[in-house]
């Protein structure tokens, strides 16, 4: 294939272990500062500061009522432009936990089956699948234990690419399996636990297919929509031209930082949304814990809890990381776009994920047993965003979570 003008060099989004109609929404959280709720800026600010972030937000989602919220800092590190609640961060890989919602209500609907393989669905388009890729289920690529390849130099020349001046999105997923059609799983599937975004990029392809819309239209009317997520959107969160929002920072080996202000530098091809492509702001975002954290009872009904039950629900174990980043479970299990973790500072296992496309990082915890979901977002990326937005999760939950 062709080089990209984007530059190879730079690794696919969310690499490695990143984790970690409209309905009536009468019972959703508030989306907006009142004055009951408590201001977390005097816990945000010193760790902004300690962990040198240019901005860091946080909110708190208990039992559907929006009780925490702050956003603190600059749009642009050495700027003077200070971010707002409404401000829309990168939440990265946390987009993987809405994909698997939205296959959640194809399998609802009769248009897919959990146990859907890449064969039923794709062959048709994909001829020539290797029979052992072709076997692999919807739910195993939702559980990164579907074998589908890791992140790697190869894949960066799928990722990155002149087929994105060429093709529309659907196609360029579709081109993208094409290219991998080859390839029999890393593993066997259904046993361990690979993380991949090829494969939420082969679940994207699947729902495109059988649905006859894009990924972006299918969430953005069946998901952001009738939860009223009104900041929310997909790709760079500045608009072009403007810095109306965080802009993410990327780092290079020798410390430079650099601020990447928006358009094809800002973000991660396209093609990979599905895997971790959206951007809201943090009350938004708050708001997506919050009905998680409710187990799918409170309204909209975007899936039955039955099924939101099977979507949070470990499926496979991730094994003991020896090396586990900052705020990454040694040890833990993966539900569909979930990680499960037991946490030291936490009283049981808890939903969690991280999400980053390497110059913003996005947490969001869910501790369904108190209907309790808390995010944290910084526009920086790193070991000193990692530290920090582990921080902001010990502190709200110690704060928040009852006995």
């Amino acid at each position: 294939m062709a080089e990209s003008p984007v530059d190879p060099k730079r690794r696919s989004c969310l690499k490695g272990l990143a984790w970690l109609g409209a309905l009536p929404a009468l019972a959703l959280p508030v989306r907006s500062a009142t004055a009951s709720m408590t201001d977390l800026t005097y816990t945000l600010e010193p760790l902004r500061l300690k962990f040198e972030l240019p901005a860091l937000a946080a909110a708190v989602c208990h039992a559907g009522t929006m009780v925490a919220a702050s956003a603190t800092g600059v749009r642009v590190q050495g700027s003077d432009i200070k971010v707002t609640l409404d401000d829309r961060f990168h939440l990265g890989s946390d987009t993987k936990a809405m994909t698997a919602t939205l296959a959640g209500m194809a399998v609802e609907e009769g248009r897919l089956r959990w146990t859907s393989t890449i064969g039923e669905v794709l062959g048709s388009q994909v001829p020539g699948l290797h029979p052992r890729l072709a076997a692999v289920t919807l739910e195993q690529l939702l559980s990164h234990s579907g074998g589908a390849p890791t992140d790697s130099e190869q894949l960066d020349s799928v990722y990155f690419n002149a087929d994105t001046f060429t093709y529309n999105l659907p196609v360029l997923r579709l081109r993208a399996v094409r290219a991998i059609k080859s390839q029999a799983p890393i593993a066997t599937p259904g046993k361990e636990f690979h993380y991949s975004n090829m494969g939420y990029v082969i679940a994207g392809a699947m729902l495109e297919q059988v649905t006859g819309v894009s990924w972006e239209e299918y969430i953005t009317r069946r998901l952001f929509e009738p939860l009223r997520l009104t900041s929310a959107g997909l790709g760079p969160q500045t608009s072009t031209g403007r810095i109306d929002a965080p802009v993410g920072h990327r780092l290079a080996e020798d410390g430079t930082v650099t601020p990447m202000l928006w358009s094809t530098p800002a973000d991660n091809p396209p093609m990979l949304g599905p895997a971790g492509v959206a951007h809201m702001s943090v009350v938004d975002f708050a708001t997506w814990a919050g009905w998680n954290a409710g187990r799918g009872r409170r309204p909209p009904a975007l899936v039955t809890p039955e099924t939101l039950a099977r979507i949070h629900r470990p499926h496979v174990s991730t094994g003991r990381l020896p090396n586990p980043r900052p705020g990454t479970p040694a040890e833990g299990k993966y539900a569909l776009g979930w990680g499960i973790a037991k946490m030291p500072w936490a009283r049981g296992p808890l939903l969690l994920h991280n999400g980053s496309n390497q110059m913003n990082l996005a947490k969001i915890v869910i501790d369904t047993q108190q209907d309790l979901g808390l995010v944290a977002l910084t526009n920086f990326s790193g070991n000193k965003a990692e530290d920090a937005l582990e921080a902001v999760a010990e502190n709200l939950y110690r704060q928040f979570a009852h006995d």
